[in-house]
């Protein structure tokens, strides 16, 4: 292992071996990323893979579209089709939250986002079987779906290794470094010896704030509990779009062999977790839940039945949206608090981060580098959603 490079990212997840490809692709190939375990073993793992651009902020709506222009060209740019299916993606709506939607779908087709609204037959006929009478309008995205966390994380550490990144798993960061000025100049890993970096990039989600605050950066990521629950209808659900359904706050996606998928879309009441010490499964109150609210979007399954679930954890800051960018002590650089939204705009991550390492600034189309400063929060300019839904927190 070197024990000198110019970029250090520490955590081999997806966002970290994003930000490793968009360097090598920029020609900075003295890169090394620290991985404490396997790559994509943290939470990564744990995503539920689903692409859209439906957002708030038009900045991660922006990234977001960036992010499935590569998904759809994975192939090209990877070799590798990352798992990627464009089945697309519905957002439905109650009276309450029409308006929040209208806004927010006039917000992305300024952007260039291909988004439309669509009425309850052609719902019907893309998800045959939703009861519907309770939605009051829909929004669709054709080229939203979904994909696979980890093959796209393989993908991107597979393509920067070819380009001369290095890439250690099993080598947990200790410690950061720090001169006589406070400046990080590398880290300790776990055998004792010491990297020295010219930069240093914690994208670790929701273990960063232990090696900041070490060095007395304050980073208010906590790790919140996301339950999931997969569910066998009786027979294979056929190709649908992924369901936002904000009046049953939930979401539902089709897996690849057929079963659903079920996640919760009410954070009104979050609960949070140590990232290292959590039962990975669902509990009875989280389960008899998104049952019941799946019940009642697709009452004629023929014959469902519960064939496991899991627990994720989004590493979320107070405003649900990441902190990326540089951090107050010198040498440090901050790629984390993705708050649910970490796969679909890696790609984008990649890229702003390598940017503003490099230039000062980002070339991506629509985006506000400074709205993911870390300053924010103690400025008390929090990047909030412009369209909030009743109920949804700040997930969109």
């Amino acid at each position: 292992m070197p024990d000198t490079t110019s970029f250090l990212i520490v955590g081999g997840g997806l966002e970290g071996l994003a930000i490793a490809y968009s360097l090598a692709e920029r020609g900075e190939t003295d890169v090394l990323v620290l991985e404490r375990d396997t790559l994509c073993s943290g939470m990564t793992a744990k995503s539920s893979g689903v692409v859209r651009c439906h957002y708030g902020t038009p900045s991660l709506a922006a990234m977001s579209w960036y992010g499935i222009d590569v998904f759809t060209r994975a192939t090209e740019l990877f070799g590798d089709d990352m798992s990627f299916r464009q089945c697309g993606y519905v957002v439905g709506v109650a009276e309450n939250n029409v308006k929040p939607l209208e806004a927010n779908i006039a917000m992305m087709q300024g952007l260039g986002i291909a988004t439309e609204f669509i009425d309850h037959d052609t719902m019907a006929d893309l998800w045959p079987g939703l009861h519907l009478d309770d939605f009051a309008l829909f929004a669709y995205e054709p080229l939203g779906g979904r994909g696979e966390a980890y093959m796209s994380g393989m993908a991107y550490a597979a393509t920067a290794r070819k380009m001369g990144v290095t890439i250690r798993q099993g080598t947990a960061v200790t410690d950061l470094l720090t001169d006589d000025q406070g400046s990080v100049y590398g880290v300790t890993v776990t055998d004792g010896s010491r990297i020295h970096a010219d930069h240093v990039i914690l994208a670790n989600g929701p273990w960063a704030p232990t090696l900041a605050a070490s060095v007395g950066v304050d980073l208010d990521v906590k790790a919140q509990r996301a339950q999931l629950v997969l569910v066998d209808q009786g027979v294979p659900t056929p190709e649908v779009p992924v369901l936002s359904d904000l009046a049953g706050l939930q979401y539902i996606c089709r897996e690849p062999n057929g079963e659903l998928l079920v996640g919760n879309s009410d954070h009104q009441t979050p609960q949070y977790v140590d990232p290292d010490k959590y039962v990975n499964r669902a509990d009875d109150s989280a389960i008899e839940k998104n049952i019941v609210k799946l019940g009642h979007r697709l009452p004629d399954m023929p014959d469902p039945r519960i064939t496991s679930s899991y627990v994720g954890a989004y590493d979320v800051t107070p405003d649900y949206n990441p902190i990326i960018g540089p951090s107050p002590v010198d040498g440090l650089f901050l790629a984390t608090g993705f708050s649910g939204h970490g796969f679909k705009i890696a790609p984008a991550v990649g890229k702003l981060v390598a940017d503003l390492l490099l230039d000062g600034k980002t070339t991506l189309p629509n985006v506000n580098a400074d709205d993911f400063r870390y300053s924010r929060f103690a400025e008390g300019d929090l990047l909030f959603s412009l369209h909030p839904y009743e109920g949804a927190g700040e997930m969109r």
